[in-house]
């Protein structure tokens, strides 16, 4: 009895094999790689919403074209008129982002299996980060060559002080991608562990039969609600500060401030 009420979160995260190797392949296809197909399914299906340009819009249309332009206006204002080479990165992460989030917080687990949330894997938010990163890297020596490292040398520096800032800027510049998938990570793993944890409290609190039990279930109701709604906020947020932190790094590659 005691084992069927052991609360674990992590669970959750386990990646597990959908289906077997295939012809003595030794890939498996796993509930992650079913879900990034999920999220993108779902990213084909409502861009396809935006393409049939009506002068009147619709509201599928109006929604498509108003994410088209909330990241064109964000890589624009970030980058400069250099941001619209940029917006097809920065548009496919940001809807990419925001979808995983969403749908990893559907309760289909009432009917049928747990959604897996693909952003609550390192993995996942660190190969979006490298190549985030790599566009950085490559813009800037394409753009500037060896002149690319004076980023390293704030303006207006001392000479005096360069053996030591240079070094903490190079450092900086080197944990930006860490940085950036880690931020994305943490939270998104965060928040379902809180939501994991409180639900099995309500579960085991309401099947203890006890006073103290149901008090523990309510208390814990109070407390998933607020903390699904923050999760819905962080959700969103979490999309956007990744896209504008890519935009704002593409932007020390184009004009080295």
């Amino acid at each position: 009895m005691a084992a069927e009420s052991k609360i674990d979160p992590m669970h959750q995260f386990q990646i597990s094999g959908i289906s077997g190797a295939i012809d003595g392949s030794p890939f498996v296809f796993t509930n992650s790689a079913l879900w990034m197909l999920i999220v993108l399914g779902s990213i084909t299906l409502f861009m396809w919403g935006g393409l049939k340009r009506q002068i009147i819009p619709g509201r599928w249309q109006a929604a498509v074209e108003g994410f088209v332009e909330f990241i064109s206006g964000m890589a624009i204002s970030s980058i400069g008129k250099e941001g619209r080479a940029y917006i097809p990165w920065i548009f496919t992460i940001f809807v990419f982002i925001i979808f995983s989030n969403y749908l990893g917080m559907l309760p289909l687990s009432v009917v049928g299996p747990h959604p897996f949330t693909v952003t609550s894997q390192f993995t996942i938010t660190g190969l979006m980060a490298i190549m985030s990163f790599a566009i950085v890297l490559i813009v800037g020596f394409w753009k500037h060559g060896l002149h690319f490292f004076s980023l390293f040398v704030p303006h207006g520096t001392p000479k005096v002080m360069l053996p030591l800032i240079v070094p903490i800027e190079f450092v900086s510049f080197m944990v930006r991608p860490f940085s950036l998938a880690l931020r994305l990570f943490v939270a998104m793993i965060a928040g379902h562990i809180l939501l994991d944890v409180f639900g099995n409290f309500i579960v085991n609190g309401i099947t203890s039969g006890t006073a103290v039990g149901y008090a523990i279930s309510a208390i814990s109701f109070v407390f998933i609600v607020g903390v699904n709604a923050l999760e819905l906020l962080v959700c969103g947020i979490q999309a956007y500060v990744f896209a504008l932190l890519a935009s704002l790094y593409i932007n020390d590659a184009v004009h080295l401030h």
